[in-house]
C-alpha cells in the first residue's frame, strides 16, 4: 500500500512552530555543602505529567538482521514517490526494537492517516508500549514515543544516521552536512523537526526566509532608556552588561527572531534565546581560538531535547546552545568553545532604573518589524510540547532556574522564585561558593572574590537534562 508522498505531506505539515546588585557574603563551604541537593537515584521514570515509562524492552546487540535492513531499505527508498507501509509492518515483525527510532523519526512528518496508524501499531508491536496510557499521547502520539525512547535510552541501530540523515535531507537538503559529519558529537536520536526550516542568509538581510524559518536579527536598531518609553515597564527584558554598557532584549523580540547577533561593550555577541526552554543565552563570538572568521549563528529548525539547534553560517559548524561547545564540523575540529556571559532576566523598568545608561531595542527591531507583544499566546502553559523524555523529579519541568557552572566545574541550579524571596527578605543565597545577587528584578551569581560566575534562566527540565549531575540549591 502507498500513501501520498512524503514531500507533499511535509510542506503540509511546517508550520512555526528598582534594585541594584548588592553582593552578600558567601557562607563556608561547609555550609555550601549542605545547601544542595544531588540528583535523585530512582527506578522509577516519569514523563513531565507523571506518567510511569514501561520497562525498557530488551534489545540485540550487533547489527541488523538481513530482513530488518532489507525492509528499513525498501521504506526509505520509497520515500520520494509514498510511503511502503508494507515496509512498516515488516520493521515490526524484526521484534528488534532499535528499529523504533527510525518509525517515530518518519511519524514525526506525517498526521491522522494510514501511515501515522500503521507506524504506531508497528512502535508498540516493537517495544510493548501502549501509549494510550501516557496522558501526553491525547495530544501528540509522535510525542509519546519519543518520549519513551529517550526514557529508556534505547539504543539506535548501527547506521542510524545515515538513515535519519536521508529522511531529513528530504525535508531540507540543507540539513545534509549535518548527518554527513562521521566525526560529530551529536547524539542523532535526541534531534527532532522543530516544525521550521534552516535560517540561512547571509549576515544583515533582513528579508524574511523564503521557505519559512525563525530570522535571526543581526545588528538591530537600538536607543537609549528614554527612547524604550514604547516597551510597558512590566514587561521582561533579557539584560546583558558587557565592559560595563548594558542592553535591554525584549522578550516578545526575541520570540520573534530566537537569535540576536550584535556589538555590547566593544565585543561581538550571539545571544540565542530557545523559547521551549526559557533559556536566553550569551556568546562572544569574537576572538574565537580556532576559527577563521567570525562565526554568524543561526537557528537550524531542528531540536534536541527541546532545545533549539544552533550553527555556525559560514561553516556549517553545529553547536550545543546550552554549552557553546562545537559539535560537527571545521569548528569541532578546531575544538571551539564559545564563551559565555550572564545574561538577567527583568522586567523593564526595573532593568532601567538599575542600568539608567542602557540601551533597549528599537520597537522595530530596525528593520521596520512589527512584533507582537505575545507571538507565543501561551503556546508553553502546559508543559514542553516536544519530546524530553523522562524528568528530573526534583523540581517541575518548566519551573525556572538560575543554572551556573562552578569553578570546579560543577553544574549547579537555584530556583528562581525561591531564591529570590530570601534575598528580599535580606537572608543569603549562597551554595559551593556561588553566591547570588540581585540585579534589578533579576539574579545573577558572583564568586566569592565577587568576580561573575555565568549564568542563565531555563526551564528546570532543560537545564536538568543537559546536566544531568546538576547540584541543586535548596532554601534552610
Amino acid at each position: 500500500m502507498r500513501a501520498r508522498t512524503v514531500l507533499a505531506s511535509l510542506l503540509s505539515m511546517a508550520i512555526l512552530l528598582p534594585t541594584t546588585a548588592v553582593a552578600q557574603a558567601p557562607s563556608s563551604d561547609e555550609e555550601d555543602a549542605g545547601r544542595v541537593v544531588p540528583p535523585t537515584v530512582t527506578s522509577t521514570v516519569r514523563n513531565q505529567l507523571g506518567f510511569r515509562f514501561p520497562d525498557q524492552p530488551a534489545t540485540p546487540d550487533g547489527p541488523p538482521g538481513a530482513a530488518l535492513t532489507a525492509a528499513i531499505d525498501r521504506l526509505f527508498g520509497s520515500l520520494r514517490d509514498g510511503v511502503d507501509t508494507t515496509a512498516l509492518v515488516d520493521i515490526a515483525s524484526s521484534e528488534d526494537p532499535r528499529a523504533a527510532w527510525l518509525i517515530a523519526d518518519l511519524l514525526r512528518f506525517f498526521g491522522p492517516g494510514a501511515v501515522f496508524d500503521i507506524g504506531q501499531a508497528s512502535f508498540e508491536r516493537l517495544t510493548g508500549a501502549d501509549l494510550s496510557l501516557d496522558p501526553i499521547s491525547q495530544r501528540s502520539s509522535w510525542q509519546s514515543m519519543t518520549d519513551h525512547l529517550i526514557a529508556w535510552d534505547l539504543p539506535a541501530l548501527p547506521g542510524y544516521a545515515g538513515w535519519k540523515g536521508a529522511l531529513y535531507s528530504l525535508v531540507d537538503p540543507r540539513w545534509g552536512p549535518f548527518f554527513e559529519d562521521e566525526d560529530a558529537a551529536i547524539d542523532w536520536r535526541l534531534v527532532s523537526w522543530g516544525g521550521v526550516l534552516m535560517d540561512d542568509r547571509p549576515f544583515g538581510v533582513a528579508a524574511p526566509c523564503e521557505l519559512g524559518c525563525i530570522p535571526a536579527l543581526d545588528d538591530p536598531a537600538v536607543t537609549d532608556a528614554d527612547g524604550g518609553d514604547w516597551y510597558a515597564d512590566e514587561r521582561l527584558v533579557f539584560g546583558v552588561t558587557v565592559n560595563g554598557e548594558s542592553r535591554a532584549y525584549p522578550r516578545h523580540i526575541m520570540e520573534v527572531h530566537e537569535m540576536v547577533n550584535d556589538e555590547l561593550g566593544g565585543r561581538r555577541l550571539a545571544i540565542p534565546y530557545c523559547t521551549l526552554c526559557g533559556s536566553a543565552q550569551a556568546y562572544f563570538t569574537d576572538d574565537v581560538s580556532g576559527a577563521d572568521e567570525m562565526p554568524v549563528l543561526r537557528t537550524s529548525g531542528l531540536l534536541s531535547r527541546s532545545n533549539k539547534v544552533m550553527f555556525d553560517l559560514p561553516t556549517f559548524s553545529v553547536f550545543d546552545t546550552f554549552s557553546g561547545e562545537a559539535l560537527s564540523g571545521p569548528l569541532r575540529d578546531a575544538g571551539v568553545q564559545l564563551a559565555q556571559t550572564s545574561v538577567v532576566t527583568s522586567t523593564w523598568g526595573d532593568w532601567k532604573a538599575a542600568h539608567p545608561d542602557t540601551t533597549i531595542i528599537a520597537e522595530d527591531g530596525g528593520i521596520g518589524a512589527s512584533y507582537p507583544l505575545d507571538p507565543l499566546r501561551g503556546r508553553d502553559d502546559d508543559g514542553a510540547i516536544f519530546p524530553i523524555g523522562d524528568v528530573d523529579p526534583r523540581l517541575p519541568a518548566q519551573e525556572k532556574v538560575l543554572g551556573v557552572v562552578t569553578d570546579a566545574g560543577e553544574a549547579l541550579a537555584f530556583p528562581v522564585a525561591a531564591a529570590r524571596a530570601e534575598l528580599d527578605a535580606g537572608r543569603p543565597v549562597s551554595a559551593l561558593g556561588v553566591t547570588l545577587v540581585t540585579d534589578a528584578s533579576g539574579v545573577r551569581a558572583i564568586s566569592k572574590d565577587g568576580s561573575e560566575v555565568v549564568g542563565h534562566e531555563a526551564f528546570w527540565f532543560a537545564w536538568s537534562q543537559f546536566n544531568p549531575e546538576t547540584l541543586l540549591w535548596r532554601e534552610d
